[in-house]
């Protein structure tokens, strides 16, 4: 699983679908709930996009 998650496609998956919802999540969700919804998804986008540049390239994060 670990290595399926660590693959470049599904990092750049992750990246910008969770990128789009964090942008969006407040104008289609009112209030704290569309907030927080925000801030969640921007979190995983972040972690993806960190986890892509740190492997440099690489098709799989070494272990």
């Amino acid at each position: 699983m670990k290595q399926l998650l660590s693959s470049k496609p599904v990092l750049w998956f992750l990246f910008l679908f969770n990128l789009v919802v964090a942008a969006a999540a407040p104008f289609v969700v009112e209030g704290a709930q569309g907030i927080m919804t925000a801030v969640g998804m921007g979190v995983v986008s972040l972690g993806a996009g960190v986890s892509l540049l740190r492997n440099g390239g690489q098709g799989v994060a070494a272990q």
